[in-house]
């Protein structure tokens, strides 16, 4: 099928009222995609965000806010610019300084895809979208699993600088904050044919340029999208095969971060790619 089944989402939290708040004043926006979840919580000092979670799930702290993180018995103390590999099970996340959180879950936390804004969305089950299939468990176990930003050097020949990281079920390329904007005569217009992406924003302004492919159905034909994002914290989900670019956009630092689920064997594939591949193996046939 060469056609687009979906709209994107557009979801601007800075702009939009969050889907749950906690009684401490911690809010939380909440958006899907098939196959996973964002979760950006805007979380007060001594907020506990609390999960029996199915599966692994990634916490994503931007400089600043700092966590305590303990699942069965261990324990992580970060202060901030780090991601964070929750395994399965129970695990707690205690704010010790007031930040935002981002987390990103697998489907298979429902109760999270149900309170979805555009859960509405997927609720056709998005059949143009490959399923989740869990990769091999990671070296040594299911556990807590810390990595420094402040130390991860992309190994990105391009401008773009990605750093990607992967889980059993979950990908993400966190992206070097940029100072310097994008040459416009440089962007990377394309596609993926059957699996989708978020863009999270975490710092700074963006266009997201967004272009659906046409079908014998001139009645379901979109128009392109040039979405203007003119603040963070917001989340973009691009569907199966719409053509798109980004543009970072204003002045000061931007800061973007691509989810996909589950990881994507393209990335993969490449040496030295995946910063933290020694402790995910891939599957057995590559």
């Amino acid at each position: 099928m060469s056609e687009a089944m979906r709209a994107a989402t557009h979801a601007r939290h800075y702009a939009e009222p969050p889907q749950a708040t906690d009684a401490d004043g911690t809010r939380h926006w909440i958006t899907r995609a098939a196959n996973f979840i964002t979760v950006v919580s805007r979380a007060e000092e001594g907020a506990v965000l609390a999960r029996n979670n199915p599966d692994e799930y990634m916490l994503l702290l931007p400089p600043g806010t700092e966590v305590t993180v303990e699942a069965g018995t261990e324990r992580i103390e970060s202060q901030g610019n780090s991601l964070i590999i929750v395994p399965p099970g129970q695990s707690r996340v205690t704010v010790r300084r007031a930040g935002m959180v981002a987390r990103v879950f697998s489907k298979r936390a429902e109760d999270l895809a149900a309170k979805a804004v555009n859960a509405a969305t997927y609720a056709d089950g998005a059949p143009e979208v490959a399923d989740l299939k869990p990769w091999p468990d990671p070296a040594g176990g299911f556990r807590l699993r810390h990595y420094d930003l402040g130390k991860a050097e992309s190994p990105d020949p391009s401008p773009l600088k990605m750093r990607v990281f992967r889980s059993t079920n979950l990908m993400v390329n966190i992206f070097m904050p940029w100072q310097k904007r994008r040459d416009e005569t440089k962007l990377s217009p394309h596609s993926h044919d059957d699996f989708e992406q978020i863009s999270l924003s975490m710092e700074g302004a963006f266009v997201h340029h967004l272009r659906y492919p046409w079908s014998p159905d001139k009645t379901r034909w979109r128009e392109d999208e040039h979405a203007r994002y003119e603040q963070s914290p917001s989340v973009l989900v691009i569907p199966a095969r719409v053509l798109h670019t980004t543009q970072d956009i204003g002045d000061g630092t931007t800061w973007l971060v691509d989810v996909f689920g589950p990881p994507r064997m393209d990335f993969s594939s490449r040496e030295g790619f995946v910063l933290n591949a020694a402790d995910y193996p891939m599957p057995a046939a590559h």
